[in-house]
């Protein structure tokens, strides 16, 4: 290994270290200290993450390194959401908050992840091309094979609005969710790989030879879900702690100050894409995130709640009705608009705003208010793009031709290494 990869793994692995060993010996420093500590342990691990993600398509499929990387980037909100669910199986006062940091998080990463991600990458695109950003690109391409991602998406939202309807999330929702994301996973595993283009320390990663390359990028995986996850929960508390001191309700801390801490990996990955220029990337790792809420996490929370000795459907109050429903609608949009694997710049603000507004206009009334007028965008774009609906809807299960096994160590592409070499 040389030291130009070395070194960037070894700081990695040294910013880790303070969080472990706290985890590890159960001391439980003041919350401004914790937040710093574990914090830098969780961005850490996301660069782990990014360069693992991306060295892995020497090997595998680039939607299922992505689907990989997504499903380890949200390991603290599934941390933190089926902690919550598991303690409202006995605990009746937690049910208020058993579903909360999942549409919590679900509604951050599509009203601020996309957009600031899309914006990144068209800022990116226009330095590059010598424009300013009111002139450069107006919207973001998406590769053709995120056209499966989005069908996975688009069927996950309409089958999300059965909770609001129900009012509860049952197990037979809950295995029907889970199912469909393992449905996901072989799906990814079967698409046909292409050759990557990697910089930096991802590219001396993938220039390693096979058997080393493929034992670190695995390594790497392991060792980041492992911080992630010892580091999810504290980081959480130090944030509620925080906002509890100043004077912030537990619910707005649970849905919105913890989902901060449980998104970070994902978004600190999503954005080193985007200024690599791998703006498709970007917003695919975020899609691909989008899936695994809506099925391996939902289905999960069912499970969660009758371990800790709850019955065989999680309950949502009113108010939880809501937010799920408001939820799904937002969901319901941004699949829409992409429908046309275009991301413009428009949709993105758009977002943004719709996603600022919520705070402008609390209560019930206001939580209707969005609810209308996502569905009022959502079905407009859904007619403008009708042509792309059911294309969408059948490329989960459309038949591709999976590649033939290669009968020799896969080589590493020329250009990879002048890359590397260079």
């Amino acid at each position: 290994m040389s030291a130009k990869l070395a070194r960037p793994l070894a700081l990695c692995a040294v910013l880790t270290i303070p969080a472990l060993f706290l985890r590890l010996s159960g001391v439980h420093p003041a919350a401004p200290l914790s937040l710093v500590t574990f914090g830098a342990a969780v961005v850490a691990a996301s660069f782990l993450l990014a360069w693992a993600a991306e060295a892995a398509r020497v090997d595998i499929s680039g939607p299922l390194a992505i689907a990989i990387l997504a499903v380890i980037a949200v390991l603290p909100e599934y941390a933190v959401d089926l902690y919550f669910s598991y303690t409202a199986g006995h605990n009746p006062d937690y049910v208020q908050y058993a579903a909360a940091n999942m549409t919590g998080s679900n509604r951050l990463l599509l009203g601020l992840g996309w957009p600031v991600v899309v914006i990144t990458s068209l800022w990116v695109a226009s330095r590059r091309s010598g424009r300013s950003f009111r002139q450069g690109a107006r919207e973001l391409v998406l590769q053709s094979e995120y056209r499966t991602e989005l069908g996975f998406l688009l069927i996950a939202s309409i089958a999300g609005f059965v909770i609001p309807l129900s009012g509860e999330i049952n197990l037979i929702l809950g295995f029907g969710l889970l199912g469909f994301f393992v449905f996901y996973l072989w799906k990814a595993s079967r698409a046909e790989a292409s050759e990557p283009d990697l910089v930096g320390a991802a590219a001396r990663i993938g220039g390693l030879p096979g058997r080393g390359r493929r034992l670190l990028v695995t390594g790497m995986f392991v060792f980041a879900a492992a911080v992630i996850v010892a580091s999810a929960e504290p980081f959480a508390n130090s944030l509620i702690t925080t906002g509890t001191q100043l004077g912030i309700s537990k619910f707005l801390l649970v849905q919105w100050v913890a989902p901060l801490a449980s998104e970070s990996p994902e978004f600190i990955v999503a954005i080193l894409f985007a200024v690599h220029g791998k703006g498709s990337d970007a917003i695919g790792t975020l899609i691909s995130s989008k899936v695994n809420q809506w099925t391996l996490l939902v289905g999960s929370l069912p499970l969660a709640y009758l371990a800790g000795g709850g019955g065989t459907a999680l309950p949502l109050d009113l108010r939880q009705v809501e937010e799920f429903l408001l939820t799904a609608t937002q969901t319901l949009l941004g699949v829409a608009v992409l429908l046309t694997l275009r991301f413009p710049r428009w949709l993105a603000f758009t977002l943004l705003g719709l996603f600022a507004v919520q705070y402008a206009v609390p209560g019930q009334a206001g939580r209707y208010i969005l609810v209308a007028i996502y569905a009022v965008i959502a079905l407009a774009a859904l007619a403008r793009n009708r042509r792309c609906i059911w294309p969408a809807l059948t490329a989960p299960f459309r038949t591709q031709p999976s590649p033939a096994a290669p009968a020799v160590e896969p080589q590493v592409p020329d250009r990879l290494r002048a890359r590397v070499d260079a």
